[in-house]
């Protein structure tokens, strides 16, 4: 891993308190929010498949702050990855 790479490393806390590292793939706005696309780091073990799983999570900015949440909403988290994928209907 690079360090450029390395300073895309984001680390958040699962339901359990576990910590889990992702790193930052895009950022899109969709609807007037921004959404991070995350990819899991699993510094453990190598990941054998070059398709790792890609994880949605809404942007909060709060002044210079910002975090990342979860989409409990169904229908938006739908929403937000159908327009995603249309990205790679447009070649």
């Amino acid at each position: 891993m690079t360090e450029e790479e390395k300073m895309d490393i984001i680390e958040t806390i699962d339901e359990e308190g576990n910590p889990i590292s992702f790193q930052l793939f895009d950022v899109i706005e969709y609807e007037g929010n921004e959404y991070a696309m995350l990819l899991p780091v699993d510094e453990d073990e190598e990941d054998e498949s070059d398709e790792a799983e890609m994880v949605l999570m809404r942007l909060v900015h709060e002044g210079d702050e910002y975090s990342f949440e979860t989409i409990e909403d169904e229908d938006e988290f739908n929403a937000v990855a159908e327009y995603i994928e249309s990205f790679g209907d447009e070649d």
